[in-house]
């Protein structure tokens, strides 16, 4: 994040703008819609802003910037719309200690400013760093649909029935009273009575607030997907943005953990096959703990919770602590690799049953049915398999398995940093023993994708086989 975003309070504070024609006047109809001291220096300014100088809105100097004008400024715009004389009056207003914007010049700018969808006093800025002004007027259109224009009503109201709202304990039973207030008690009262009804409303739902018992705590066992934002569920992120505590997983990656509240806490519990892990039954104590606390508690998985994610364990131990709880399923690995692969999980004419396997347990590598797997047309999908890939390997054609029967290794599925390998059985050590990443390894699947084909191409020693019309 290159520009730190901030909200800058202009109250009694000078604003120069060095330019005197439709550039200028364009930052000044924005300007001016704030409480700062407004000064515009152009030897031969426009008449829009002639005419807000006669209005007394701002105050017009004739002239071009000088040194010393921007002394004292809490911001300069350049907006000639000449280049040499922005970059001039630039070079004046840094050395009187002034933030700079020159209009349409990133490289000579201290600040920029974004686009704004204006709720008074609710603000929304929209930045690109400068990269992309048309995306940020087309994120600006969207978010001026979705606000409704009387949020700024139920904004002003509440921010005047702040000091009131402190009878309640600060923390969740605080953020109830103001979610349910933008949610429902407020739109409905305004709707009804118009802005004089808000008062008297907010009055009523903090005196219910007052008199509600604690709300107590409780777990949601949330699952995070394969790693992408977007395959979260809806219900996912609203239980995210409203967590008090998320206790997530090594494998959630950080851009699903910014989805929760900034004041949220974030413990991590981290699972590694093989390597170091937090013990169930310290996780089992956190989430009992939070919650008995009075928190609203997130416990994130990765993938889907009741796909090997000792689902059942936990909710054993929440049953067991009289905590209340829920299960909000998600997207499992296997089929963010199939789709990456290009192909179902299941097809009419190759496999009417799906495998779901993992390479290891909790002794170490995990037993199976090896002789059905073994058998022609089977599909499975193998969790954790990445470092017991030459134990399953053995095992398989141990029990008759074709040493051609085609292989897919699907690192970091649906993530940035996908990869794909095809092999067969055969060549599945080296495929897998390739991978850094979590990775899923499709069995009995023949890969679609021309991309993943030249991913497997570097495999060292391995030829990609054609596809089987038999496998397909």
């Amino acid at each position: 994040m290159q520009y730190f975003p901030l909200f800058l309070d202009l109250t009694g504070r000078r604003v120069v703008v060095a330019g005197g024609g439709a550039t200028a006047a364009a930052k000044l109809r924005l300007v001016l819609r704030t409480p700062a001291e407004v000064h515009v220096l152009a030897a031969a300014p426009c008449a829009e802003i002639a005419a807000w100088a006669a209005e007394g809105r701002l105050v017009l100097h004739r002239r071009s910037i000088a040194a010393g004008d921007a002394r004292g400024a809490a911001l300069v715009y350049a907006a000639s719309g000449e280049a040499g004389e922005d970059a001039r009056a630039a070079a004046l207003a840094r050395a009187d200690g002034a933030l700079v914007n020159v209009v349409d010049d990133l490289a000579l700018s201290d600040v920029l400013t974004p686009a704004i969808v204006d709720r008074g006093p609710v603000t929304v800025a929209i930045g690109t760093s400068g990269t992309g002004p048309v995306l940020a007027r087309r994120i600006k259109a969207a978010m001026e649909e979705t606000l409704p224009a009387g949020l700024g009503a139920l904004a002003a109201a509440a921010g005047a029935f702040r000091a009131a709202a402190e009878a309640l304990p600060q923390g969740r039973a605080r953020r109830d009273l103001w979610a349910e207030w933008y949610d429902s008690a407020g739109p409905r009262a305004l709707a009804a009575g118009g802005e004089a009804a808000l008062p008297a409303a907010l009055a009523g739902l903090l005196a219910r607030h007052l008199g509600a018992a604690p709300r107590p705590g409780r777990v949601d066992l949330v699952g995070a997907g394969p790693g992408d934002p977007d395959l979260l569920t809806l219900r996912a992120r609203r239980l995210l943005d409203a967590a008090d505590v998320v206790i997530h997983d090594r494998l959630v990656p950080q851009p699903i953990l910014e989805l929760a509240r900034r004041e949220a806490t974030l413990l991590a519990v981290g699972k590694e096959g093989f390597g170091p892990s937090v013990p169930q039954a310290e996780i089992n104590r956190l989430m009992v703990e939070h919650a008995r606390a009075g928190a609203q508690v997130v416990r994130l998985k990765s993938g889907d919770p009741g796909i090997f994610g000792r689902l059942d364990e936990e909710i054993a131990a929440l049953d067991a602590a009289g905590v209340e709880w829920a299960v909000v399923p998600g997207i499992t690995a296997a089929a963010a690799a199939a789709a990456a692969v290009g192909q179902g999980l299941t097809q009419r004419g190759r496999n009417s049953a799906l495998r779901l396997l993992t390479g290891h347990d909790v002794a170490g590598f995990a037993e199976h049915d090896w002789r059905a797997l073994a058998r022609p047309g089977e599909v499975a999908a193998i969790y954790m398999g990445r470092r017991a890939a030459r134990f399953l390997q053995g095992r398989l054609i141990m029990h008759g398995a074709d040493p051609e029967t085609p292989v897919a290794v699907v690192e970091n599925a649906s993530q940035p940093g996908q990869r794909i390998r095809a092999a067969t059985l055969a060549g599945l050590p080296e495929a897998a023993a390739a991978t850094e990443g979590p990775a899923v390894i499709l069995y009995g699947i023949v890969l679609r994708r021309a991309g993943a084909v030249a991913d497997a191409a570097t495999l060292p020693g391995r030829a990609v086989p054609a596809p089987k019309a038999a496998s397909a």
